[in-house]
């Protein structure tokens, strides 16, 4: 038959009517466009086999590499580094361990274990308003608002000074820890000055306060175990609310005058006295003196009385005689003087010299008449 000749054959080609074998291997079939010709389906499972069978090109040094790059990630999760400030908390699978780390260079094996760093340093935490400033002057304008021992109000700011004592407690034993101690600060503080007259947290006693609230600060954040040291609190400012500062001004004037006044009045009390205590001191001793002068007279008198007495005994005519001429001479000796004589052959005022005049300011004698 025709079509079992075609193509120059003179036998039957098995290859079909276009002289080529089913599977494309006879010589007489079509050519590619390229010359070659056309592969079948299994010559290119063939190929792909015989090639993946040798391997990729460099497969196995970018399975090494991977492997390589997949170590250094591993050791670069390891390794972590603790700041000279901070501690670190090592986890494994999410429990802490007890011990720490210390500022430095340390190895734990991620992603097993985990590491929390904790600051140590003092944090300071501020509380309250700027005093005095009215609202709007922060994000919790009514935390230093307080109500004192004596009904008043007064706007408190504080700062609450801590540390980090055990950084396992601090992570896990309360959520938000730096809340946790504002809240016990400000709770802290409003016992307090609840229990004060608002004149303490003025002016009188902002020492005690502060140490009063530290000590029940301290005692609150121990109780829930947040693991944390209250190493002071510091009252930066203490005023009553905007809203009334005027009349407070005015009622704090009002309670200076009134010491003021106080003040001087005790001044001028104890300017008075010490007068009244100078004066009776100096006629105490004016008495004093008067009482040991009359009595140590007295005495002299007693005494010349009795050696006059003593004499008189042994000579009265002599003692009497003298007795009368020491009394006329105190008698006469300070008055002025004019003899007389009054004798029958007298002359009448004896003529003597005037030394009274010459002695007297005044040049006026005063007359006595003496008879004999």
């Amino acid at each position: 038959m025709p079509w079992e000749s075609n193509g120059g054959g003179g036998g039957r080609n098995n290859g079909g009517p276009w002289g080529q074998a089913p599977g494309g291997g006879g010589g007489g079939g079509p050519r590619r466009p390229g010359g070659g010709n056309t592969p079948n389906l299994e010559d290119i499972l063939a190929r792909g086999r015989a090639q993946f069978g040798g391997g990729l090109p460099g497969g196995r040094w970018a399975i090494i590499g991977g492997v390589v790059l997949l170590l250094g990630f591993w050791a670069l999760n390891s390794v972590y580094t603790v700041d000279p400030q901070e501690v670190g908390v090592e986890l494994r699978f999410g429990e802490p361990k007890p011990d720490l780390s210390s500022p430095g260079l340390h190895f734990h094996l991620w992603p097993v274990e985990t590491v929390e760093r904790v600051s140590v340093t003092e944090n300071q935490t501020v509380i309250g308003t700027a005093s005095g400033t009215g609202a709007g002057a922060g994000i919790n304008d009514s935390d230093g608002l307080m109500l004192s021992g004596d009904q008043n109000i007064v706007d408190v700011r504080f700062s609450v000074l801590w540390a980090v004592s055990d950084p396992i407690n601090y992570l896990f034993n309360v959520r938000n820890p730096e809340e946790m101690v504002r809240n016990a600060g400000e709770s802290a503080m409003r016992e307090v000055v609840g229990r004060r007259p608002a004149q303490d947290i003025f002016r009188d006693d902002r020492a005690g306060i502060a140490i009063e609230v530290q000590q029940i600060t301290q005692a609150i954040l121990d109780s829930y175990g947040l693991g944390v040291r209250i190493s002071q609190i510091s009252i930066e400012n203490a005023a009553p609310p905007a809203e009334v500062a005027d009349a407070f001004n005015e009622v704090q004037r009002a309670e200076q005058d009134e010491d003021r006044l106080q003040e001087e009045a005790r001044s001028y009390a104890n300017t008075l006295l010490g007068d009244a205590r100078g004066r009776a001191a100096a006629l105490r001793e004016d008495a004093a003196a008067y009482t040991n002068r009359v009595v140590q007279e007295a005495t002299g008198e007693a005494q010349r009385f009795i050696a006059i007495f003593n004499e008189y005994a042994s000579a009265p005519a002599v003692t009497r005689k003298r007795l009368f001429l020491e009394t006329m001479e105190e008698v006469f000796g300070g008055t002025e003087k004019v003899l007389i004589e009054s004798s029958a052959n007298g002359q009448g005022v004896v003529p003597y010299l005037p030394l009274p005049e010459l002695r007297s300011p005044t040049g006026t004698p005063t007359t006595n008449a003496v008879g004999n």
